[in-house]
């Protein structure tokens, strides 16, 4: 028999255990968003919510994701080159209508890598000066747009090509810039 400060402790134990298993603000970032987006498409396109058939939408989501969220599908086993298959821990439970946040802390138990994802920060390019960027951030800039700059050597050719395209990508920045 517990004594009643073995009951209240013993429940404090418990209220410990279950909160430090809760997602914190900000983990699993790129999980979380990913999936939200995930379900709510699914939840659009009116997709039957059936474990094979979430199954089969998540790996042609995960076919186009890039960066960050192609990280997180390669984690998961949802694409090609993926060396585990954790599909189900995802497939099932969206299945079921298991909160998204849910998921990713079941993911974390699993692997603890998925939920170190974050997203790089997003540059402000109607304000940035991009004389003062390194290299490696123009690059990625051209790289966020699906597009590569050959013949490149220098970096004002990476910011000539920057700047070139920006009406393109960034029609709103390139209105904004005064600079160029």
């Amino acid at each position: 028999m517990l004594s009643p400060g073995g009951v209240s402790a013993a429940l404090l134990l418990a209220a410990v255990l279950t909160t430090s298993e809760a997602l914190k603000e900000g983990e699993c970032e790129v999980c979380v968003t990913f999936l939200g987006k995930f379900y709510g498409s699914l939840q659009e396109h009116k997709v039957d919510l059936n474990s094979g058939d979430v199954e089969k939408a998540l790996l042609k989501s995960c076919g186009a994701a890039k960066g960050k969220e192609n990280r997180f599908c390669y984690y998961i086993g949802a694409t090609s080159d993926a060396a585990t298959k954790m599909i189900n821990e995802v497939s099932k439970p969206l299945s079921y209508h298991v909160p998204v946040d849910r998921i990713c802390e079941k993911l974390k138990k699993k692997d603890s890598q998925i939920c170190e994802l974050k997203y790089d920060k997003q540059l402000d390019l109607s304000s940035v000066d991009l004389k003062k960027l390194k290299v490696k951030d123009l690059k990625k800039i051209l790289e966020e747009w699906g597009e590569s700059c050959k013949g490149c050597a220098e970096k004002s050719d990476f910011i000539r090509k920057i700047t070139e395209l920006m009406p393109k990508y960034a029609p709103a920045a390139a209105r904004a810039r005064t600079d160029l």
